[in-house]
């Protein structure tokens, strides 16, 4: 990592909860929630949003919600994210089906039309290379109500926040999910 983490007992108390939680969800305390609780005003909006973002009773489905964190991580080499974010798409689809074929989805029969709707939408709202068309626009409408949408655009661009922050600090996987070997060319070209 390219910033160190503080002892639990620097960080101030209003934070503890947060990492209680981390701790009682996941096993441990989360590397990147350590790092943006350097600045702790921005460690609490960054877990409010999430927590809206990941809430039971949203618009989009729990699966759908982690095809998206982990291809948004793919691109955006968040080896942090791809770990965690994996983690919870196996544990939510009941297999590593999705997991293992996420990284060239366009060529699997995996992933239901939705899926494929929502993964281009998302690919061409984090390469910065390609833009959201008026056409991909019409498909999800196909699917999601507007204000869906709009979660759905706000899930993405979060998730573009926190890898670029984790890649760019260079968070290392935790080991929540044992990976298979992917071609990091192929991860990262664009969708043709």
């Amino acid at each position: 990592m390219r910033i160190s983490t503080r002892p639990l007992s620097a960080y101030p108390l209003f934070l503890r909860p947060f990492f209680w939680s981390q701790k009682r969800r996941y096993g441990v305390v989360l590397e990147p929630g350590l790092l943006w609780a350097r600045v702790p005003k921005l460690f609490a909006a960054v877990a409010m949003l999430y927590g809206v973002l990941d809430r039971s009773k949203s618009p989009l489905d729990p699966v759908l919600r982690s095809l998206v964190t982990v291809r948004v991580s793919q691109i955006n080499w968040c080896r942090f994210c791809v770990d965690i974010n994996s983690s919870t798409l196996a544990r939510r689809a009941g297999s590593m089906a999705k997991v293992e074929a996420l990284d060239h989805w366009q060529d699997s029969t995996l992933f239901s039309e939705l899926e494929r709707c929502v993964l281009t939408y998302a690919e061409a709202v984090t390469y910065s290379d390609q833009q959201v068309t008026d056409n991909m626009m019409e498909a999800l409408q196909q699917f999601f109500d507007e204000d869906a949408i709009v979660e759905l655009t706000g899930l993405i661009a979060f998730q573009n926040l926190s890898s670029k922050f984790n890649s760019a600090l260079d968070i290392p996987p935790q080991g929540f999910c044992k990976l298979p070997e992917t071609d990091p060319v192929k991860v990262n070209d664009p969708a043709p």
